[in-house]
Order: structure tokens, then C-alpha cells, then sequence
């Protein structure tokens, strides 16, 4: 398979001679797979080499077309794009789709946090739609936002109320289960593709660590994939909300080829170059952009009026956000600033890759997003 970024792994390569300190970030997603390779120099993540490759053509369908590979044939793939990207280490990152995944947020009414560990997987069944044995479950506590009022005087100071220490406190607990049948799949793979990886993420929490550090204003992400359209709300370093919308780069693809009398391969080559956002083209994508946007613009505007805090901004993460004009589109209808994500803004890499990183770089937020925890566990 042709490797857009092959021709980079040779300086990559040239450059960086040791893969002692160097970690690796697989993403597959449904339509590409993606590796990123990272090593820390002087407290900094230095990109060393990338790579995105088609899985399409994998299963006989065309490039791409959202696909549902064997173990085989997805390990197959990834030998092929680490070799073709030079990726020399073998210590991994791998990312869980979030369609593989369940991540929520309920309230409990807790007298004692200390039996926490007993009390959330039972009040987890409530929300998980298999039994809670055949899921590898984890869950977070959610800071109390501190109550506030204002004064007369106009100035705003916190209300701390008080309260019965013999009654159940309310706490909000973020729940993230991953089915064991898919962390097997993936164990799968790994062994498959030579590579040695000591954990597995959602895709979700790599996305925040790529766009997000140390970042506690609200913001959102609105992740275009090719079947599947993620929106991400998060508030103080945590996932707040999510939504899954069933429109993704794959409809506007074949949109395109059906306006237009085209074949499918020849309108996803129209779109990631840039080449669909005006003429006859133009409808069909507005077309689908606007429902996925209007599906997104309602959940933004609930989660503010359910938690009173406005959301700063919407960044546009995956392949989809490459889509020529897709920023402009947005803008249109959302009522906050939006952007591209840039997650190789946090990379320490040569200066006339700059334009190149920013231009593809949506498509690798959850691939660089794993590495950096890969890094953060060798350290």
C-alpha cells in the first residue's frame, strides 16, 4: 500500500538513530490506521517519524471506505505501515475506538466514599447493557464545582453550605467499560504485529491529552470519522459528555459520487484533496455537514444549560476535519470559535514540516494522544 508520508521516514530514519527512548501510538480507526513515533529529549516529545495507511483496499473496498478487518488482516496492515512510516521500536501505544466503549457519567448518593470500590460496578449494571463481568470497567470521581453567590457589592465569593455528615453525599462518577471481547481483539493484534503494548486507552481520553493539557476551561471536539461522528465535551481536564452521530467522511464521499456520476475512489481523492468544497460538489457536503452540525449545535447548547458553563471553543479532529472549507462551514453554525486541531503543536519536530504537521494533523489527535501517555509511563 502507498504510504502518503513514506518519503518522510527516510530523514526520520537518518535523524534519529536510537529507538531506546522511542514509543509508538497506533490508532485504527475504521478507515486508516495511523502510528505516530515519539521519544522524550530534555522533557520534550520529539516526533521521529508517522505514518497513515488505507485499510479500504484491505478489504477489497475502496480507499476510504469504513471496514471491519480480521485480527490477520489488521496486524497485516499494521506490519505494513511500520515499515513503510520506519517506525524502529517496538514498545506501543494502542487506542480503543469508542465505539468499542461505554463512558458515562452518573450521580450516587454515597454515605461512606471508602466503599466506592463495591458501590460503583454495582451501580454501573444500571448503565452497562452486558454484564459487568464480560467488561474491563474504571471510574473516576468528578470534583464538586463550588457554589458561588454574589454580593451586594458585586463581588462573587464561594457559598460553601453546610451539611449533614450523616447524610448521603451526591457525587458524579465518570464510568469507562471497554468489552473484554474487543481488549481481545486487540491483544490479538499486537502479538501479531510485534509490537509489545502494556495498556490500552479509549480513544476518547487520548484525544484530551493531545488537545488539552493542563487546560480546565470547557471546550469541545467535534471528531469526524468515516462512519462516525464523535462529539467530546470536556470541562476542567475531564470528559463531561459525549455523543455519537451516525454521519461521517464516508457519506460525504459517496454523496460526492453519486452527485457527480463519479466512482467512489475517485470523489474521496476529490475530497482529502481539498477539491469538494465548491462547484456541484459543494451540495452534498453541505448537505451532510449541516446534519452532523445541527445534531452537535443541540447537544453543545443542553450541556450548557444543564451545567451553566459556556463552552470556549470547538475543535475539528480526525480525518474529516481536512475537508477544504469544513472550518468556515462550522463556523456557521456554532455560536463559539472553531478550529482545526493541532496535537503536533505539543511535538518538537523540524521546522519546515510545520505547514505539513498543521495540514494533516487532525487525522493523528488520538495517535499522538497515546504516545504521550506511552512516554509518561517510561519516564
Amino acid at each position: 500500500m502507498q504510504n502518503p508520508f513514506s518519503k518522510l521516514g527516510g530523514f526520520f530514519r537518518q535523524t534519529f538513530q536510537s529507538a531506546d527512548d522511542s514509543v509508538v501510538g497506533v490508532d485504527i480507526g475504521s478507515s486508516y490506521l495511523k502510528v505516530v513515533q515519539l521519544r522524550r529529549k530534555g522533557g520534550k516529545a520529539v516526533l521521529e517519524t508517522y505514518g497513515s495507511l488505507a485499510l479500504g483496499p484491505y478489504a477489497g473496498v475502496e480507499i476510504g471506505r469504513a471496514t471491519r478487518l480480521p485480527v490477520d488482516i489488521t496486524a497485516e496492515a499494521l506490519r505494513d505501515i511500520l515499515r513503510e512510516a520506519h517506525v524502529t521500536t517496538k514498545r506501543a501505544a494502542f487506542a480503543i475506538p469508542f465505539a468499542s466503549s461505554l463512558v458515562t457519567l452518573i450521580e450516587m448518593r454515597v454515605l461512606d466514599p471508602k466503599q466506592l470500590s463495591t458501590s460503583v460496578p454495582l451501580e454501573a449494571k444500571k448503565y452497562v447493557p452486558v454484564p459487568i463481568s464480560e467488561v474491563n470497567l474504571d471510574w473516576w470521581i468528578i470534583p464538586e464545582e463550588p457554589a458561588v453567590r454574589e454580593n451586594v457589592g458585586g463581588a462573587v465569593t464561594e457559598d460553601i453550605p453546610k451539611e449533614d455528615p450523616n447524610a448521603p453525599k451526591l457525587m458524579n462518577i465518570l464510568i469507562a467499560a471497554i468489552h473484554n471481547e474487543a481488549l481481545g481483539k486487540y491483544q490479538e493484534i499486537v502479538k501479531a504485529s510485534t509490537l509489545e503494548s502494556s495498556f490500552f486507552e479509549i480513544e476518547l481520553f487520548s484525544t484530551i491529552r493531545s488537545l488539552f493539557p493542563q487546560d480546565l476551561e470547557p471546550h469541545a471536539v467535534l471528531d469526524i470519522g468515516a462512519g462516525e461522528t464523535k462529539l467530546y465535551i470536556i470541562d476542567r481536564g475531564l470528559v463531561r459528555a459525549s455523543h455519537i452521530i451516525n454521519h461521517g467522511g464516508q457519506d460525504i464521499t459517496l454523496a460526492i459520487s453519486r452527485s457527480l456520476g463519479i466512482s467512489v475512489e475517485e470523489a474521496e481523492k476529490m475530497k482529502r484533496a481539498g477539491e469538494a468544497g465548491a462547484g456541484p460538489e459543494k451540495g452534498p457536503l453541505s448537505a451532510i455537514l449541516n446534519v452532523i452540525f445541527s445534531e452537535a449545535s443541540r447537544a453543545l447548547a443542553g450541556f450548557e444549560h444543564r451545567f451553566g458553563r459556556k463552552i470556549k471553543d470547538l475543535l475539528l479532529s480526525g480525518g474529516g476535519a481536512n475537508l477544504h472549507g469544513i472550518s468556515e462551514l462550522a463556523s456557521e453554525s456554532f455560536s463559539m470559535p472553531v478550529a482545526r486541531a493541532n496535537p503536533f503543536k505539543q511535538v518538537e519536530a523540524p521546522a519546515f514540516l510545520d505547514e505539513v504537521l498543521q495540514s494533516v494533523g487532525p487525522e493523528f489527535t488520538v495517535a499522538i494522544g497515546i504516545a504521550f501517555r506511552k512516554l509518561q509511563e517510561a519516564s
